[in-house]
Order: structure tokens, then sequence, then C-alpha cells
């Protein structure tokens, strides 16, 4: 599984975990993925969809 929305792409990005003596250490940071069933292209699948296009009604729910 690659860790995408189906609907906007949005993956995983890097950066760096900073301790209190201001160490950076890299991490990752990733976005809040729900899997769901989803209409695309008349068709129902099951994808991982990001909350933020869940919230926006950018993806169709199948019942």
């Amino acid at each position: 599984m690659s860790y995408k929305c189906i609907i906007c792409a949005k993956g995983s990005t890097s950066g760096n975990t900073i301790s209190h003596s201001h160490k950076a250490s890299k991490r990752l940071f990733r976005p809040n993925l729900q899997s769901l069933r989803v209409i695309i292209d008349g068709k129902k699948t099951r994808g991982y969809v990001c909350t933020s296009c869940i919230k926006s009604n950018k993806v169709q729910k199948a019942i």
C-alpha cells in the first residue's frame, strides 16, 4: 500500500524531530488516511482517503 490519498494524492513528507538538546533526527509526517468504499469513475472501490477530502465532500461514498 502506498501511503497516499486516492483523491488528492497527499502523501508522507519528511522532516526532523527536534529533541530538548536541539539534536535533529529524521521522521515522517503522515496524513490522516481513512479506509473508505468510494465511487470512482462509476465503480465502487475501496481506498484510502484523507480526512480533508472527506470533510470538503470531494469524495462520493459508496453505501
